[in-house]
């Protein structure tokens, strides 16, 4: 067996030199290769996939298009909804009811549901001017009717539908309607009380009526025209509504200020 011969000055034989260099280029090789197997399996993956993930972003692409179109055309419709009661609302200024009532009739059937109820209490306050009281009530009746409409306009639309023919309704029909309204909290609780008191009044129930004037009059969190009032007609049945009858003496200047009990003796 040959043996390979050994340099003697030190340096090695040109075979061995050459071995980095086909190393290097073997790494390039396998990075080409790898490169091509990837793009390969891209290539694959868009030709397998490629079609629906395009439907995908083309339905996003026109449902979100909709959906900003959708939104312009529903900015627009409320802005025209406004603008029509505005004009109503100056025509009620200038005296011309029949005309705003004309004007927004068109959202009583095609309006949101706040424009709607507004188009309808307009259309009976022009109606109580112009003496239909009848037809007043009528809108009244159904705004409160209308479960689209948020809650408080229709418990003011009930309130209102009552108080508009309040002495030519049967009394126990006006209780039975405003019973829900006049609860502790409700926000027309202080108008349908005393409306309620009214009605128990006429049908001769003092001891009911005196009693719900009291709970008005003791009711701080209402207006003070309306507990005074409440005051005086408890008074007027017999029941005391006062609490603190020094104070209110003082509220009424007929006791100085700060005089206390000495001054009421």
């Amino acid at each position: 067996m040959a043996l390979t011969p050994k340099r003697t000055d030190g340096t090695k034989p040109a075979g061995d030199a050459a071995r980095p260099t086909q190393s290097a280029e073997d790494e390039v090789l396998i990075r080409e290769i790898d490169e091509a197997v990837r793009q390969d399996d891209a290539a694959e993956f868009m030709k397998k996939y490629g079609p629906a993930i395009a439907g995908v972003i083309v339905v996003f692409l026109a449902a979100f298009g909709g959906w900003l179109y959708w939104q312009n055309l529903q900015e627009s419709e409320l802005e025209r909804q406004s603008e029509t009661i505005i004009t109503a609302l100056d025509a009620v200024e200038a005296g011309d009811f029949e005309s705003a009532s004309e004007q927004v009739e068109p959202l009583i059937g095609e309006g949101s549901p706040g424009a709607r109820a507004a188009a309808l209490f307009l259309q009976a306050g022009a109606a109580l001017e112009q003496g239909d009281t009848a037809r007043a009530v009528d809108l009244y009746a159904t705004i409160a009717a209308d479960g689209k409409i948020p809650a408080p306009l229709r418990d003011l639309a009930r309130l209102r539908e009552v108080a508009s023919n309040f002495d030519e309704r049967d009394p126990a029909d006006a209780i039975a309607k405003l019973e829900p309204l006049a609860r502790p909290g409700s926000t027309f609780y202080g108008s349908a009380s005393e409306l309620i008191a009214i009605a128990h009044l006429e049908m001769g129930n003092r001891e009911e009526a005196g009693a719900i004037f009291a709970e008005i009059a003791q009711d701080d969190t209402l207006p003070d025209t309306l507990t005074r009032r409440a005051q005086q007609l408890a008074g007027v049945l017999g029941v005391d509504a006062i609490e603190d009858v020094e104070a209110l003496l003082r509220e009424e200047g007929v006791l100085p200020a700060g005089d206390g009990g000495a001054a009421a003796q």
